[in-house]
C-alpha cells in the first residue's frame, strides 16, 4: 500500500480527554481510540485542532502520541500534528518527538506572525527536507490569519514528494477544486470541514478529516463511505440529517461543541482548558435534542 493511500476516506481529528482535575485522562484517550476504530474509521488524527494541543504540555504531547500509537497497535494509519509559527521550532520537534509508530504528520500554516505566501513555501520547504515521515499540509486560514493558496499548495505539492496531501480547511470550495484540479496524481486533498465534505469528495477530495466523526463514527463514516463509492443518493440523505448538529458543534466553538456531544454519549467528561469554556446550556440542550432524533 502506497503511503498516500493511507489517509483516505473518514479519518478523525481525536478529541483530548481531560479529568475534572484538569490532567490529561489517559484512560477514556484509549477508550475513544477504540471506540473510533471499532466505529470503522480509516484513519486517526492526535494533536490537531479539535484536541486542544496549544493547552498541552510538550510533555503531555509525547505521552498522548504514545499512548495512541499503543492503543492503536497497527488497527489504523496515524497522523500527530507538529505545528509552530516558529520554522525551527518544527524542525526540533520532528528531531525529538516519539514518532515511532507515525504514519504522517500534520502541519498547519504558520499562525500568528502572518507570512507572506513565499514565507509558507520555505516554511514547509524547511520542513520535508527534514521529515523523515510523509507531511499532510493543513490550510486553515480562520485559525492562523493567513490564507494558503492554491499556487502555494500546488508548488509545495510539486516540489516535495513527501508532502504528499493537505488538509483543506478554508471553506473555499473553490480553491479546493483548483487544488484538486491541478495537483499531481499522487497528492491527497483532504477535506477539514465536516458539512462541506460531501461536497469536496465529489470534486474528488480523498476523504476527511473530521470532527463530528469523534462522536459518530459509524453514522458520518457511512456518509462519507457512500460518497466516496458515488452513492451521493445515499450520502446527501445521511448528510441532512447530520446537518444541525454540524452547525451546533462550532456555532460556540470547537472542540467545546464535540466534548458536549460526547459528553452525552457517555464517552469523556466535559472539561476543557482555558481560554476553552462550555458550551452554554441553551446550546447543550440543542445538542442533545438533535442527538435524540439521531439515535431514534
Amino acid at each position: 500500500m502506497g503511503t498516500v493511500n493511507l489517509f483516505k476516506g473518514l479519518g478523525v481529528a481525536l478529541v483530548t480527554p481531560f479529568k475534572n482535575t484538569g490532567e490529561v485522562d489517559y484512560s477514556a484517550l484509549s477508550n475513544m481510540v477504540d471506540y473510533l476504530i471499532n466505529g470503522g474509521i480509516n484513519f486517526l488524527c492526535a494533536l490537531g485542532t479539535t484536541a486542544e494541543t496549544p493547552t498541552i504540555s510538550y510533555f503531555e504531547q509525547e505521552l498522548i502520541t504514545k499512548r495512541v500509537v499503543a492503543q492503536v497497535d497497527g488497527r489504523v494509519p496515524i497522523l500527530v500534528g507538529c505545528t509552530s509559527n516558529c520554522t525551527t521550532k518544527v524542525i526540533e520537534r520532528l528531531n525529538k518527538h516519539p514518532f515511532k509508530g507515525v504514519n504522517g504528520i500534520l502541519s498547519a500554516v504558520p499562525y500568528y506572525n502572518k507570512p507572506t505566501q513565499e514565507g509558507i513555501y520555505q516554511h514547509f520547504s524547511a520542513i520535508a527536507k527534514e521529515s523523515e515521515l510523509p507531511i499532510i499540509l493543513y490550510n486553515i486560514p480562520g485559525r492562523t490569519g493567513v490564507n494558503m493558496t492554491s499556487e502555494t499548495t500546488l508548488r509545495l505539492a510539486v516540489d516535495y514528494k513527501n508532502i504528499i496531501g493537505i488538509k483543506e480547511a478554508s471553506g473555499d470550495i473553490e480553491q479546493i477544486r483548483e487544488i484538486i484540479k491541478n495537483k499531481p496524481d499522487e497528492f491527497s486533498v483532504i477535506s477539514g470541514d465536516d458539512p462541506i465534505t460531501l461536497q469536496a469528495i465529489r470534486y474528488g477530495a480523498s476523504g476527511v478529516i473530521s470532527v463530528i466523526g469523534n462522536a459518530l463514527p459509524t453514522i458520518f463514516g457511512n456518509m462519507v463511505h457512500k460518497a466516496m463509492a458515488k452513492d451521493y443518493s445515499a450520502a446527501e440523505l445521511i448528510n441532512s440529517k447530520l446537518e444541525n448538529l454540524y452547525r451546533l458543534l462550532f456555532v460556540e466553538g470547537n472542540p467545546a461543541g464535540i466534548k458536549a456531544l460526547l459528553y452525552l454519549m457517555n464517552k469523556i467528561e466535559y472539561n476543557l482548558r482555558l481560554p476553552l469554556t462550555p458550551v452554554t446550556a441553551n446550546t447543550m440542550n440543542q445538542i442533545r435534542e438533535e442527538l435524540k432524533k439521531i439515535e431514534a
